[in-house]
């Protein structure tokens, strides 16, 4: 069966990927994949090299990003800390227009969104979503930590609105399994959530 990585980190995820691009596209190849995504946090500081030794080594380069998204507006700066300013959601660009938005929003991230992480919202994300796809994401995100907490509703109101961005085409439930306690009670949900979609 032929699997893809679309969630992967390199060393331009700061304090969060140690894995250099050149051993991400080795070890890809190593096992078979003929493509694989670079999804580094808040930044596309390692697109370009991923995008050129991908194609070197004959793997499909999928580019991408796990933006910081902020609760509301983007420039707001009132939250207490690090951990209530921003969550986490995976884009993944499908085409040559959606390159240019994951720029665009990458650039807006930090200079007008910036606030412990660049930060985009859902204003940023309904202007520029053309040629992007996006999931959930991991435990950060808004839909998984909203389940986490007990707030089902919620989880379920905020994947609404990226479905209504976004549309059925291209907003997907992200699972993931590393074992972790919360993870495990979260998957069930998701899929859960991901069937009241009509994805499953």
């Amino acid at each position: 069966m032929e699997f893809t990585h679309l969630h992967v980190h390199s060393h331009f995820s700061l304090l969060d990927g140690g894995n250099r691009i050149e051993d991400l596209i080795a070890c890809a190849g190593a096992h078979g994949m003929t493509s694989l995504a670079l999804t580094d946090h808040g930044n596309l500081f390692g697109a370009v090299d991923f995008y050129r030794k991908a194609r070197a080594a004959g793997i499909k380069p999928i580019l991408g990003m796990e933006a910081y998204i902020a609760p509301g507006h983007r420039t707001d700066r009132t939250t207490r800390g690090i951990g209530e300013a921003s969550n986490h959601l995976l884009l993944l660009a499908m085409n040559e227009q959606g390159w240019k938005n994951l720029m665009k929003l990458s650039s807006r991230a930090y200079t007008e969104g910036f606030y412990y992480r660049p930060r985009v919202d859902l204003e940023l994300l309904s202007a520029d979503h053309e040629g992007l796809i996006c999931t959930t994401a991991c435990l950060g995100g808004a839909v998984p930590e909203a389940f986490v907490r007990g707030r089902d509703e919620e989880a379920r109101r905020i994947a609404g609105a990226y479905l209504d961005i976004f549309g059925p085409e291209r907003f997907f439930v992200e699972l993931q399994n590393q074992g972790e306690e919360d993870q495990n009670r979260v998957n069930p949900k998701l899929i859960e959530l991901a069937r009241s979609l009509g994805w499953a």
